[in-house]
């Protein structure tokens, strides 16, 4: 029968075109019970819906169906078979029917049941249809080949796919008609059919004669066989892909962006990682530039940043698919003024991507003016340009621009959206990486103005140090040291971490590194100093929490730190020593042995109630004392011993100054990149000779203040400090007098000669004097204030047996 529809059918209800009553429907619900009744199925059975509707879908047939029979199709989406119903007027029909188990939308599942009423025979034009649909097919490009592999037909789809006439191809092979790699592999594959019997399938990827732009095809492969099974050729069908293919080229290259862009919080490099990911996948040349405002600026303003005027723009990355980038205008590094109307102004100004060609007015008048770019243009035939800009929070940092000159066919707007996405990404971590930048070097800069800016003059050691902040996320961290000079010509080291990264750490560090310093000053002992700096800290902790800041370790407190503190003394040449939490340091004997000290185990500071205990060393005069944070073995993973053996071997190899010696520690144990702060405090000892230092036993009577008296002087005439003598005798005049009056012997008397002159003396009585103001008529007090104004420092130090009063004074 044929049916032609016309074009008004086209557009009228679908009842217009298509007879229902050509298909017999019915819908049963799960109890066979029937629900539903079309005029198609009153005429294949004879029954009305009047007569159906509520009743037993059973009853219709012919044959009684079993439980059994049934069971099984509860479980179906799905059947089509014979059944044998009973026509109204008794007579047994067999008729084809197709059953869907759906659930419509009231709901409830239910069978429907479709049996076709025409159509069920092959037609006469049937043959015709197959030919049409053959040549026709819009969407598959067919051919057919014989055993000999030599073409028979070919649709119009095919046709045009090769450029070529079906009487063009016919009698030819698939490599004579596409002299490609892909003709040669289609024909093995064509082999396989013949021998195997078995269809192949491939992807193929060719141009068109006259097509600039390369298809995807999906290429199946089969063999055509008479009833016999015997084949007498094969079927070539392909079908163009090149949508989905460029459309998965793009989600790779969105896959690809992800994972290598922002891979480092460095601003160039971020932005290099763009251009690399861009070229030659999307363009033939990318470059990626920042606004230079933000050299000078730490926050741009949001939105858009070009003015009426010229734009100056950073050339921080840029990539081509030649050697050498030639298309380049720009420097790497350099800053060039973008004119008003160009197109990374305008980009910027209108806060969008834009694409352009290269014959658009707004690129010819801006390469017009500008001869180095004009020449690139022409050397390079660059066709097509897309600039996108750079904006990532609200804050607008460059703009990317993108060019093709190799490629031949120009940017589309897939290409724009896909520039978008890459450049959307690429801005994120550019911001991330410029945010960090920023603050990375605030806390560096808080955190080396903490630290001291140079070790002061002492003559107990010879130091060097080096404070290296983490190359990796965490930022700088509370890692710090000092050399602190001590009465009697001593000197404290010390190095510290403090638990954390950022600016909290610095300014923590900041407050326990004055804390040090303040009981220091007073002469504590390492043991006693660590117990009043854990004090402190366990204090820094409640108020921690009250700023707001996450608790990472609930049970220590948010502030936590660990501490090594060294007092060395040149006349004795003996070191005490305390840790909290701290690795141990590294001693270098003279002879060259290396070897870590034996301390006592601390806790870390914040801990509170453990105590702490000092470790005391004879260290001959030469020996090296290398103090650290645990930074310098971090990055070694697990494996700290190979980290403290490559310490040992450094610290004993010759060096030409402690200097040198600090930068090849470095190199050695450190990767380039550390991930956490280190500090690094290196001292070699020195000690007195004892021609450098007197000392008297003083009796406990008055009468043996003009002796000390006496001694003092005769010292300083042999030592050659004559223009010291006046304040000396003062000042051993005053510190003896008030031992012998106010304390209890032993009493001594020592004078130290180095760079500078200290007057010690010491007693059995472990109560300080205190200086006071006198009264008019007061006979005493005014002893300690002319010694205080006489001296340099004077001070008080408490040892285990007694005290000992000092007095400074400078030499010149």
């Amino acid at each position: 029968m044929d049916r032609r529809i016309t074009a008004d059918q086209v557009t009228s209800p679908l009842e217009d075109v298509v007879d229902e009553a050509l298909t017999a429907r019915a819908t049963v619900d799960e109890h066979g019970t029937v629900t539903g009744w079309s005029g198609g199925a009153e005429q294949l059975l004879g029954y009305s819906s009047t007569q159906t509707l509520g009743r037993p879908a059973a009853a219709l047939l012919a044959d009684e169906a079993t439980a059994r029979d049934l069971r099984p199709l509860a479980q179906l989406p799905r059947w089509h078979g014979r059944l044998a119903p009973r026509h109204r007027d008794g007579h047994r029909l067999e008729i084809k029917v197709l059953a869907h188990h759906r659930t419509p939308d009231h709901g409830t599942r239910e069978w429907l049941l479709l049996s076709a009423l025409t159509g069920r025979l092959p037609q006469p034009d049937d043959e015709t249809l197959v030919s049409w649909s053959f040549t026709q097919s819009p969407c598959c490009a067919l051919a057919l080949y014989d055993t000999g592999l030599r073409l028979r037909r070919a649709n119009e789809a095919m046709e045009r796919s090769v450029a070529l006439t079906e009487d063009d191809m016919r009698g030819l092979r698939v490599p004579e008609i596409v002299d490609n790699e892909a003709g040669e592999l289609a024909e093995q594959d064509m082999l396989r059919v013949l021998a195997t019997g078995e269809p192949q399938y491939r992807e193929n990827y060719l141009r068109a004669a006259g097509e600039t732009r390369e298809h995807a095809w999906s290429v199946f492969l089969a063999p055509l066989r008479d009833r016999d099974g015997r084949i007498h050729g094969v079927c070539l069908s392909a079908h163009d892909m090149t949508e989905q293919y460029w459309a998965r080229k793009r989600l790779q290259l969105i896959a690809e962006a992800g994972k290598r862009i922002g891979s480092t919080l460095d601003v160039t490099r971020t932005a290099q990682e763009l251009a690399d990911v861009a070229v030659p996948a999307l363009a033939d040349f990318i470059s990626v530039d920042l606004l230079a405002s933000l050299d000078d600026v730490q926050e741009p303003p949001p939105g858009a940043v070009a003015t009426d005027g010229s734009l100056a723009l950073r050339r921080i990355a840029h990539r081509s698919v030649h050697p050498g980038v030639p298309e380049a205008a720009v420097d790497q590094g350099g800053v060039d003024e973008y004119p008003k109307g160009s197109p990374p102004v305008e980009c910027l100004r209108l806060g969008r991507a834009v694409l352009h060609q290269v014959t658009e007015p707004a690129i010819t008048e801006w390469v017009a003016r500008d001869p180095v770019r004009a020449a690139r243009v022409r050397d390079f035939g660059v066709h097509s340009v897309m600039t996108v800009p750079l904006s990532a929070r609200g804050t607008t940092l460059g703009v990317a621009v993108f060019v093709r000159h190799r490629h031949p066919d120009p940017f589309q707007q897939d290409d724009l959206v896909l520039a978008e996405e890459l450049v959307a990404r690429a801005a994120v971590c550019i911001d991330n990486a410029r945010r960090y930048t920023r603050e990375r070097g605030t806390a560096v800069t808080l955190q080396r103005s903490l630290l001291p800016q140079r070790l002061p003059e002492q003559a107990a050691v010879d130091v060097a140090s080096r404070y290296l902040p983490a190359g990796a996320q965490p930022g700088v961290g509370g890692d710090w040291f000092d050399v602190i000079p001590l009465s009697g010509a001593r000197v404290g080291l010390v190095v510290g971490d403090v638990v954390d990264h950022g600016i909290h750490a610095s300014a923590t560090m900041g407050r326990l590194r004055t804390a040090v310093r303040t009981l220091a000053d007073i002469d504590l002992p390492p043991d006693e100093l660590l117990t009043h700096l854990d004090d402190l800290v366990a204090r820094l902790s409640p108020e921690a929490e009250g700023t707001g800041r996450p608790a990472k370790e609930p049970e220590t407190g948010d502030v936590g730190a660990t501490c090594l503190y060294a007092v060395y003394d040149p006349v004795s040449r003996r070191c005490s020593l305390a840790r909290a939490g701290h690795p141990l340091p590294t001693v270098v004997s003279p002879d060259g042995t290396a070897e870590l000290l034996d301390l006592p185990a601390g806790p870390p500071l914040g801990l509170g109630g453990l105590p702490f205990e000092a470790g005391d060393i004879e260290l001959p005069e030469g020996s090296l004392l290398a103090l650290y944070t645990d930074g310098l073995f971090a990055s070694r993973e697990n494996d700290i011993d190979d980290g403290i053996f490559r310490l040992r071997q450094t610290l004993t190899r010759p060096a030409a100054s402690l200097d040198a010696l600090c930068d090849t520690v470095l190199a050695a144990v450190l990767p380039q990149r550390p991930i956490d702060d280190v500090a690094l405090l290196v001292a070699r000892t020195r000690a007195l000779n004892a021609d450098q230092v007197a000392t008297w036993d003083v009796a406990a009577d008055p009468a043996a203040v003009a002796q000390a008296r006496k001694d003092a002087v005769g010292q300083l005439e042999a030592w050659g400090l004559t223009d010291a003598v006046f304040v000396t005798e003062l000042v051993v005049s005053e510190l003896v007098t008030n031992a012998i009056r106010h304390a209890e012997p032993p009493i001594q008397l020592r004078l130290i000669h180095d760079r500078s002159l200290i007057c010690e003396v010491t007693d059995a009585s472990s109560t300080a004097p205190h200086m006071r103001r006198a009264r008019t008529y007061d006979e005493g007090g005014r002893g300690l204030l002319l010694v205080a104004q006489l001296t340099q420092h004077w001070g008080t130090r408490h040892t285990a047996k007694g005290k000992t009063i000092w007095a400074e004074q400078t030499l010149t």
